[in-house]
């Protein structure tokens, strides 16, 4: 099941991650690879993490590769250390949905939500130069921990794209 798209305002917030370069059939990577380096580094440094872990999409090439952050905001960042950047998410208008369902029928829940962006007129901050999308900020945001939803078709995934100013 899926929410009607809505608009909400964002605070800029500090988050940390983990980039990747993947293609469409290594998605799980960041996860598998990045989830476990953040949520040690968080420990390590005594930060307290804000909202559900995410995958921040900056750069979409279907065809080719895609450039993924594995995050989570956090109340302050740490210093970055080895693969584990620090950085903040744009604060401003975002468009999004929810999800309640398996994962792999998130492509269609995010072709839905850009329709209805291209439907109201309200553009993506983002832009392209080839095949290559943009983006200002993207998130995936993964309400559900497996652990404690091992039934994937039970998860909760939010879309939050932020809007053009």
């Amino acid at each position: 099941m899926m929410t009607l798209p809505e608009n909400t305002v964002r605070a800029e917030q500090a988050y940390v991650y983990v980039p990747f370069t993947v293609t469409m059939q290594e998605m799980q990577r960041p996860a598998n690879e990045g989830f476990p380096q953040i949520f040690a580094y968080i420990e390590r440094h005594g930060l307290k993490p804000i909202g559900a872990a995410f995958y921040n999409y900056r750069r979409i090439n279907m065809a080719e590769t895609l450039d993924v952050e594995a995050g989570i905001a956090v109340e302050r960042a740490g210093p970055e250390e080895g693969a584990v950047k620090v950085g903040a998410l744009p604060g401003g208008r975002f468009m999004g949905v929810t999800w309640h369902g398996h994962p792999d029928k998130l492509e269609m829940v995010t072709g839905v939500l850009i329709g209805w962006s291209r439907l109201t007129e309200q553009p993506f901050d983002q832009h392209s130069d080839g095949q290559d999308d943009y983006f200002a900020c993207r998130l995936e945001l993964y309400e559900s921990d497996p652990a404690d939803v091992p039934n994937m078709d039970e998860w909760v995934t939010t879309l939050a794209f932020k809007l053009k100013d």
